[in-house]
């Protein structure tokens, strides 16, 4: 029998567990964005490269990388939150401009490749449907510059996400293409790390997880929507949840990869340079509807997420260095400049792939050169959490040697394999 006082604590249990959720969901967002973003169409085609040329050999990497993409971006959203400022402004407050200069011209160059890689895979996918590449580049243009000229953050935010869910298409290939347990199992004890072609690859892999704009993203999303120090917990929550599907996305895809493509001898030394090639080689395998449909759709949300993240991104970032209103609570007529890079940015990048669209050979090449950039971006990083967040909030302490030692393992790995396997290009 239900007593009345225990009817009563089941409804405040009740209500507190609601209340728990609209916390979280009103916390959650930047993390999960620039998750799925992280996931965009040069990952894609780095992840489904690695499956075809080694198997399942760089699968444990991916699960390797789910910690290592949580401390990188937990350090953004710490730093977002406690000091109220973006990645940009607070380089250029701690350290001065010259700096602040060096970092945010990585991110410009950053932004350029992956603009490329995104606007090639949506204008590759459009042209599997026989949509020609001048019509699916003006229609994701367009819809671009819909999205950010006319909302604010949050509006913003619940298209990056609405968008981005359709990567978990790629959960539906990866089944399909029906992987065999023993050979993962034997490919995940095997890295041959003496060979150039695979550290090649494994810096492309670090690259594709850890890229110089979802860093300026975070934080500077993290800043503009306002999180105080009491929505700290739950902002971590959301980095952690998208470091896992940001992951078992790649994870996916290269697995769906090794048990097609990879699986004949043919195939394994095909070219896979863009989402095309990739999805020609599925179809004969998975059929059209999963190979060519399915896989299609996930491309496309990877990348017209990945497209307002990085063009967000850089303007954000500029606007930080040098002063203007950078924020997307203002008018287009109150932060021209911020609104200006954004649209630069967009049409820039689909007007390039439209006229050379043989860039999208570069996509790895995209993947190694974020790799070769890690010392910069994670060396200001992790300065920026010694030196710029209050003292009660620095890293101290073990955790603090953890950090340090995983950046500079990730980042001196990154930059030995794109070095290494540079001969390869």
């Amino acid at each position: 029998m239900i007593t009345n006082e225990g009817a009563v604590d089941a409804l405040n249990s009740s209500r507190i567990s609601l209340s728990g959720w609209k916390a979280f969901l009103t916390v959650m967002g930047p993390g999960l964005v620039v998750m799925l973003a992280d996931t965009d169409v040069g990952s894609i085609i780095t992840a489904a490269q690695s499956g075809v040329q080694w198997g399942y050999r760089l699968l444990l990497l991916q699960v390797l990388l789910m910690p290592v993409l949580y401390i990188v971006q937990e350090l953004t959203v710490r730093l977002g939150i406690f000091t109220g400022k973006g990645h940009g402004e607070l380089i250029r407050k701690t350290f001065g401009n010259g700096w602040a200069w060096v970092s945010v011209s990585g991110l410009g160059v950053a932004t350029i490749g992956a603009l490329i890689t995104e606007f090639s895979g949506v204008a590759g996918v459009g042209e599997l449907f026989g949509v020609p590449r001048v019509v699916s580049l003006s229609i994701v243009t367009v819809l671009l510059l819909a999205v950010v000229l006319t909302g604010s953050y949050r509006r913003v935010e619940r298209v990056a996400i609405a968008l981005g869910l359709f990567e978990l298409a790629f959960f539906v290939v990866a089944w399909r293409a029906h992987p065999q347990g023993a050979e993962l199992a034997r490919g995940l004890a095997r890295m041959p790390l003496k060979d150039s072609a695979y550290l090649y690859l494994v810096a492309a892999n670090i690259g594709a997880v850890i890229m110089p704009w979802m860093i300026f993203y975070q934080q500077s999303a993290v800043a503009d929507k306002k999180l105080r120090p009491g929505d700290y917990r739950l902002a971590k929550w959301d980095t952690a949840i998208g470091s896992v599907i940001a992951q078992a996305v790649m994870a996916a895809v290269l697995i769906a990869a090794a048990a097609t493509i990879g699986r004949t001898h043919a195939a394994a030394g095909a070219s896979l340079n863009s989402i095309g090639d990739i999805t020609k080689m599925l179809v004969p395998v998975l059929g059209s509807t999963v190979g060519r449909v399915v896989f299609g759709f996930g491309t496309i949300g990877a990348g017209l997420v990945a497209a307002i993240v990085v063009s967000l991104a850089s303007a954000w970032g500029f606007g930080e260095v040098t002063g203007y209103r950078h924020s997307l609570e203002h008018h287009p007529l109150e932060a021209p400049w911020f609104y200006g890079i954004y649209a630069v940015a967009v049409i820039g990048g689909a007007i390039i792939v439209d006229l050379v669209p043989n860039l999208v050979a570069l996509n790895i090449g995209v993947e190694v050169m974020n790799a070769l950039m890690l010392p910069i971006v994670l060396g200001f990083l992790v300065a920026l959490a010694f030196k710029a967040l209050p003292a009660e909030h620095r890293l101290r302490g073990p955790y603090a040697w953890l950090v340090v030692g995983m950046s500079i393992l990730t980042a001196g790995l990154g930059v030995y394999g794109g070095l290494t396997g540079v001969h390869l290009l």
